[in-house]
């Protein structure tokens, strides 16, 4: 095996936890979770010698797969699918979950709050959730630091309308 393709294989397996979550973030069935990851898959090893180091290789692999699974969520809603949410999303950081009891009503809840968000609210609500910093969310979308802080701001606010509308409505 060449060096590249040994160096390929070994970012596929540190990252495969962060490309599954964008895979399950933007399809709504195992299928198309696997093929979404192949073609993540296949426009990383493309655009691999693209890579200029300017940004930390999860970050740079990050903006390739989430651009991926942007253009497929697009050619997917085209085709007149519905996207699935984030199944890994269990809360936000400020949820009002008190007990175990009320997680599932809670992850719920949230579910379909994401699912009522624009694309790339979606996506930085994922980031974010997964504990990036906002100078990398807006590395990997290609905004400012202070843009991705006031996205992600507004995203929160959204989410909280989205849920107490469903606690009213419910």
């Amino acid at each position: 095996m060449k060096d590249s393709e040994k160096q390929f294989k070994s970012l596929l397996e540190q990252n495969q936890g962060l490309l599954i979550k964008i895979c399950n973030t933007y399809t709504e069935d195992e299928e198309d979770r696997k093929d979404l990851y192949q073609e993540i898959a296949i426009q990383i090893w493309k655009s691999m010698q693209s890579y200029r180091g300017d940004s930390a290789i999860s970050t740079w692999m990050y903006r390739v797969a989430l651009n991926t699974a942007l253009t497929h969520f697009k050619k997917s809603t085209r085709k007149g699918k519905t996207m699935e949410a984030a199944k890994e999303l269990a809360y936000l950081e400020d949820r009002h979950c008190t007990s175990e009891s009320t997680m599932p009503d809670q992850y719920t809840m949230l579910m379909q709050a994401i699912k009522k968000l624009k694309k790339i609210e979606r996506a930085i609500a994922v980031m974010y959730l997964e504990g990036k910093d906002f100078k990398e969310i807006s590395e990997i979308l290609g905004i400012s630091a202070v843009n991705a802080r006031v996205k992600m701001s507004r995203v929160k606010d959204k989410l909280r309308k989205i849920i107490k509308d469903y606690d009213h409505a419910g």
